[in-house]
């Protein structure tokens, strides 16, 4: 998506609001309506609330439906919802599109949390879920069954960046009767837009890079009218509909998204070649990188190496008692149990996301535990690669 694109499409969006029948006329901001309920005077009034309005905010709520909507015109999908948290609207979802008996192919290479709704909460309820490393789509066609509902991937995994090739994928799940669901959120609809490469079902944790500065909480789902609509009363259920300071809060930073999200993938593109080339990185999982093993199928699914990912992770020497003065050298990046926000942030795997799986499982996924996870933020990409530069002293 260029700039202008993004600035003429955001433009249809904020002129002239009108939710769900309610016209907001042209508010310079988003107003914030904080009420739990909204009030009728006649049973006319409440029959048209619940067909076209607002009734009670766990059902609906004006800023979580403003945002649902720039979500929707972003992925390029019919319809969104917008939720509590990205689990949320993962849990939620497939909570809706599977049930006892059915089979889930799921890529192997996925966020550990994502890993746990897959393996623990939804085997209680009879669903099977099979791990299948997409890194070779023969083995997502081979695991295909006669009950197959969904094949699940994120477009980039977390934390190596393993990716997934979303058109072949989508013609597995067709050819079987199947959906296919891809999480966005390391790479946003800046970078790729899932549903047009034949995605069913799209999820973004806007926590991350759409919100961009770690204040709100939110998921999303995209997906067709039809799917949505059988989402919405299980999200009614579940209480995981997003909250409206949240949908507020993020609809303001949606603004600025291209101009984050555009700087920080550029950034990590540069940065990943950087890390690269330093003696006490041993690798660096990046796309734009020649030696990433699927840089072929990342030159196919997007625009350019500086329109990819602002994430990546690095691997450096196993000394685990240098770790503390590595990361107390750094002054910009800082460890934060998060990512996509406007500051660069790092985690550690072994320790947080896949810190419950064995150390054998991991070093098999190629998470050692000399690796790190990395967020680029906007600061300076100049500064960031003299920063860690300075940090990797370390390990002299």
């Amino acid at each position: 998506m260029s700039e202008k694109q993004y600035k003429d499409e955001s433009e249809m969006l904020y002129q002239g609001r009108v939710v769900k029948g309610m016209d907001f006329g042209k508010p310079e901001a988003m107003p914030l309506f904080t009420t739990a309920a909204f009030t009728m005077n006649s049973m006319t009034e409440v029959k048209n609330a619940y067909a076209n309005g607002f009734t009670y905010v766990r059902t609906s709520n004006p800023n979580r439906e403003a945002l649902a909507q720039v979500v929707s015109f972003l992925e390029g999908g019919e319809k969104s919802l917008i939720f509590s948290s990205g689990m949320g609207a993962i849990s939620t979802t497939l909570m809706t599109l599977v049930g006892p008996g059915d089979h889930i192919i799921c890529n192997s290479n996925i966020y550990g949390e994502t890993f746990d709704v897959m393996g623990k909460l939804l085997r209680k309820f009879g669903v099977e879920t099979e791990l299948v490393n997409f890194d070779d789509m023969d083995n997502v066609k081979n695991a295909v069954k006669p009950n197959t509902k969904v094949i699940y991937s994120e477009v980039c995994a977390n934390p190596t960046l393993n990716m997934c090739d979303i058109p072949a994928a989508a013609k597995i799940a067709h050819d079987n009767g199947a959906l296919l669901m891809i999480d966005n959120t390391f790479t946003t609809p800046i970078a790729i837009k899932p549903i047009q490469l034949g995605a069913d079902v799209v999820i973004n944790s806007l926590t991350k890079f759409m919100n961009g500065h770690s204040d709100s909480l939110g998921g999303s789902i995209t997906s067709t009218a039809e799917i949505i609509d059988a989402i919405h009363p299980v999200r009614m259920l579940t209480g995981t509909p997003g909250d409206p300071n949240a949908s507020y809060n993020m609809f303001k930073n949606f603004e600025t998204m291209y101009l984050r999200v555009s700087r920080e993938q550029a950034s990590a593109a540069k940065l990943a070649k950087a890390l690269e080339d330093h003696p006490h990185v041993s690798k660096v999982n990046h796309p734009s990188l020649v030696s990433f093993p699927q840089h072929e199928l990342a030159t196919k699914l997007f625009r350019s190496n500086e329109e990819m990912s602002g994430m990546m992770s690095f691997i450096v020497p196993e000394q685990e008692d240098r770790f503390d003065d590595f990361l107390s050298r750094l002054h910009f990046a800082h460890y934060a149990m998060t990512l996509g926000t406007m500051r660069t942030t790092l985690v550690h795997p072994c320790t947080s996301s896949h810190s419950h799986m064995p150390d054998a499982d991991r070093r098999k996924m190629g998470i050692t535990p000399g690796m790190f996870r990395l967020s680029t933020g906007i600061e300076n990409v100049d500064d960031l690669i003299e920063d860690f530069y300075q940090a990797l002293k370390a390990f002299d």
